[in-house]
């Protein structure tokens, strides 16, 4: 084990800080995904799972999918546990880290992995999807942030998801790279912010994935045509985006803080 010191101004004034360097790789490690009862987030904590963490399944919905990849963590030999709440609510979000911390003693990565993402051209979106979309994408991210900047142990890792389609302009996607052009702001400022702790913060922001999130709505059409916007003409799959956020969150990862990467197969 590595120890460093680190002078953090705390409450406006100086005091110096001293955390040890963690071995991301122990199976003592835990790990809390957020949306992981489907898709994407599923994929990111069965991956987790695989490499060691004891992991923390967050749903919103119903509990069977999230009981799903609970079992499949358990009988691969991991250790996992599905806890309901809403990232929309504040107070869910804290009784879910509450949660995490009482059951298996501590976080050592937090993944934001829930998110709605809802097409339509700016003037046809009404107040409704428009509050669900913040609600969730801006106002649940902040809200896992801030619980994990409280509660993640030093030298951890908060990892945001994004997505690549914000530089693009894309018609139908305003609301949605909107609130995701947000995410990526919080992730840059909350990097700063955990100065003298040792804790990354860093975003994912895939392209197209074959989700249900992501196929829902779309003629084969579509599909076709959005798979073959980056060189190499294939859809991601959710293993893609887990092998990045794993990369992130394991410790090859321990030099990337800040950052935004865009796992997207080369889409432009």
């Amino acid at each position: 084990m590595i120890e460093e010191a680190y002078i953090s101004p705390v409450a406006g004034s100086l005091g110096t800080h001293r955390y040890q360097e963690q071995d991301m790789s122990t199976s003592e490690q835990v790990a809390l995904v957020t949306g992981s009862s489907r898709g994407i987030g599923a994929e990111i904590a069965r991956h987790l799972a695989r490499d060691g963490f004891r992991v923390v399944v967050n749903y919103a919905g119903g509990a069977g999918p999230a009981r799903e990849v609970v079992d499949a963590i358990v009988t691969d030999g991991g250790h996992a546990i599905a806890v309901q709440a809403n990232v929309a609510d504040p107070a869910a979000v804290a009784a879910l880290f509450d949660t995490a911390r009482d059951t298996f003693g501590g976080l050592d990565v937090v993944v934001n992995s829930a998110g709605v993402m809802k097409l339509a051209a700016i003037a046809e979106f009404d107040d409704a999807v428009l509050d669900e979309t913040l609600a969730i994408n801006v106002k649940g991210t902040f809200n896992v942030c801030r619980e994990a900047a409280k509660h993640v142990r030093d030298g951890g890792r908060i990892i945001n998801l994004s997505t690549s389609v914000i530089g693009m302009r894309m018609p139908s996607y305003g609301l949605y790279v909107a609130s995701k052009a947000a995410v990526e702001s919080l992730t840059q400022v909350l990097a700063q912010e955990m100065r003298g702790r040792g804790i990354r913060v860093n975003a994912v922001a895939p392209g197209p994935v074959a989700t249900e999130l992501f196929l829902q709505g779309k003629s084969p059409e579509l599909v076709d045509r959005l798979a073959k916007l980056n060189p190499l003409e294939r859809l991601g799959q959710p293993d893609d985006i887990a092998r990045v956020v794993a990369f992130l969150a394991g410790p090859d990862g321990a030099w990337i803080n800040g950052q935004i990467l865009r796992a997207n197969g080369g889409m432009c």
